[in-house]
């Protein structure tokens, strides 16, 4: 085959899917013709989509219709971009204006995701900074009845998580305060793998009058953040998915379950950890069957030599991929920025 004919090929192909993109309906020779000044007959084209057909790239949903791109079409189409669409300078503005009115890491992650969620018309999700990759920054203990505590730990990254704890007996200010100190000094700058042994010392060091009440939230943060970290996403945009046309509404109660199910997110977005590096997962790609009938595009978002966690969009298989992925890099690259500001 000549260099000529490789290329015109590709070419259809990349037409075809950014037809099906935008309308969603099979794509025909003759419109592929005239939409994008092929300089060649529709018969040539029609040979063509054979050759793209029997390669697995493009399919004919019956004897009359025009083709439609497959997952392996898809893929190649992704691999073959060059450039994402560059976003506007208004554009960028809007969004780090946006992103700059979080009061903490947490509102930011919901507003860098929210906006995503927007500016794709698709699912956004945001990997709360996982416990693995952050050091406890200060722990905080407020008496909220006599015989209950809410225990409050910050980490490094910004992620704040609560607890409350019940004990077993009325507890004094003094007693909260000695425990609050007891807890700081052995966890401050401890990562949670170093928190075991770190909470055993806290423990066997707390003052007599404290000992049950640092016994008590110790069993509660090992059980609940060191055995059991709580890693979690934050969601946007599900309604996006409703709103569909094409293909994924009809597997979209799998796609629902996933999104519900955050093990399932989460275990697809931990393995996302390279900032610049964006992710592109179609169809059947995705190892999980739920996301069968979806595209999951994603990236990291953190400081150069220390991603926090990843920041993506659920959508179908059809969705923009030069778009999205232009989106969720600026989003994750301004979310990056805001947090590190």
């Amino acid at each position: 085959m000549s260099n000529s004919a490789s290329e015109r090929r590709e070419r259809v192909l990349r037409a075809i899917v950014s037809d099906y993109i935008a309308q969603q309906e099979p794509v025909g020779s003759k419109a592929l013709v005239e939409r994008h000044g092929l300089t060649v007959s529709s018969a040539t084209i029609r040979n063509d989509m054979a050759v793209l057909e029997a390669e697995g790239l493009i399919a004919q949903t019956h004897a009359s219709s025009g083709r439609i791109p497959t997952e392996k079409g898809y893929r190649e189409f992704v691999d073959s971009i060059q450039s994402v669409k560059p976003l506007s300078k208004a554009e960028r503005a809007a969004i780090l204006k946006f992103l700059d009115q979080g009061v903490d890491l947490e509102d930011v992650l919901r507003r860098g995701v929210q906006l995503l969620s927007q500016l794709t018309r698709q699912v956004a999700m945001v990997q709360v900074p996982t416990l693995q990759v952050s050091r406890v920054k200060h722990v905080e203990v407020v008496g909220l009845t006599a015989t209950r505590v809410l225990l409050v730990l910050i980490t490094d990254t910004g992620r704040v998580d609560q607890r409350n704890v019940e004990l077993e007996s009325a507890v004094s200010e003094e007693v909260i305060a000695e425990a609050r100190r007891v807890l700081n000094d052995h966890l401050v700058g401890k990562s949670m793998r170093e928190a075991r042994g770190a909470l055993e010392h806290a423990v066997a060091e707390a003052r007599p009058s404290a000992h049950d009440m640092v016994e008590a939230m110790s069993r509660t943060l090992l059980d609940t953040l060191v055995d059991a970290p709580s890693d979690r996403l934050i969601l946007a945009g599900t309604p996006f998915l409703t709103e569909l046309r094409g293909e994924l509404p009809a597997g979209l109660p799998a796609v629902l379950e996933a999104l519900e199910e955050q093990v399932i997110m989460l275990k697809l977005m931990s393995a996302v950890h390279e900032l610049g590096q964006v992710k592109v997962s179609i169809g059947e790609e995705n190892e999980d069957q739920k996301l069968h009938g979806a595209s999951v595009v994603a990236t990291a978002y953190g400081k150069a030599q220390a991603p926090l966690g990843a920041l993506g969009t659920v959508g179908p298989t059809y969705m923009d991929y030069s778009g999205t992925i232009s989106k969720v890099t600026a989003v994750a690259h301004y979310v990056s920025k805001v947090l590190g500001s």
